[in-house]
């Protein structure tokens, strides 16, 4: 029940904040609302957010690996990137269609409290390991939306048929830009999730490494997004070739991550 009061303040927040994001798109007001004080106030329910997923994320002396805990991260982290980037890029639109999403993730953890622990307390080691995976996770989550949206946008425009809500989002090639580099910080902490989960196996998880299906889909995520920044920088593949690959990466990652908690949590209850 403590963590009622701030989740209800920051849903409140998200949702008038998104109201006055679809408001201004409405108007055409939406990149100078962008550069004002109410997208600046963006930052209070993320603060409560991001205070709310550290107390529910440590239980005890151990770490809270809930599915609901995961996802309600991944929402705060895609806000909290756009947020940031618009100060260097046009992205209000994009603001506008997270912020309701923000809104409900904020809520998920009340409405569906879970304590998925570990029996034993954890090192800082695994603590480390499964936070910069979480965050790997989360942020290729956020290219996978990012390259969808440039999917449809592209789509849209050849065929004259773009949605009203899409219609007002920031040029492709700026969008392009921003995916790569949300997929170049991904990388680097995916790589540091698997080579520290293969070399340092026994400091973390306190036994010898052994292959498994949900090592092996995440080398292949890997190989996937590392082959796509190595063609996009040496052979500048982007526009279509980047969706499919970035979509076809995270599709590999989901098989690792997700639904492996989701047989586990959902289905096998453990």
């Amino acid at each position: 029940m403590s963590n009622l009061a701030p989740a209800l303040v920051a849903f409140i927040a998200y949702s008038l904040l998104a109201v006055a994001f679809w408001r201004a798109q409405v108007t055409g007001n939406l990149e100078a609302l962008n550069r004002s004080g109410i997208a600046h106030a963006i930052g209070v329910p993320l603060a409560l957010q991001g205070g709310l997923l550290y107390h529910n994320l440590m239980v005890g002396h151990s770490l809270n690996l809930g599915l609901v805990y995961s996802i309600s991260l991944i929402l705060w982290l895609t806000v909290l990137v756009y947020w940031v980037a618009r100060f260097f890029y046009p992205l209000a639109n994009l603001l506008s269609l997270v912020l309701p999403l923000a809104a409900v993730g904020v809520l998920l953890p009340v409405l569906f409290p879970q304590v998925h622990k570990l029996t034993e307390p954890t090192s800082w080691m695994f603590d480390a390991h499964v936070l910069v995976a979480m965050l790997a996770y989360s942020l290729f989550t956020i290219a996978a939306l990012h390259a969808g949206l440039m999917h449809f946008v592209e789509r849209g425009l050849h065929h004259a048929t773009l949605p009203n809500v899409l219609k007002n989002l920031p040029p492709l090639m700026t969008m392009e830009k921003l995916l790569f580099r949300i997929i170049a910080i991904g990388l680097v902490l995916l790589t540091l999730t698997l080579v520290s989960g293969v070399v340092f196996s026994e400091e973390i998880f306190g036994k010898p490494w052994q292959f498994s299906h949900k090592i092996l889909l995440g080398f292949i995520s890997w190989g996937v997004f590392a082959t796509l920044l190595g063609g996009h920088y040496l052979k500048g593949w982007r526009g279509r070739t980047a969706v499919r690959w970035t979509l076809s990466g995270f599709v590999f990652l989901l098989l690792a991550y997700i639904g492996t908690k989701f047989v586990l949590e959902v289905i096998l209850h453990r």
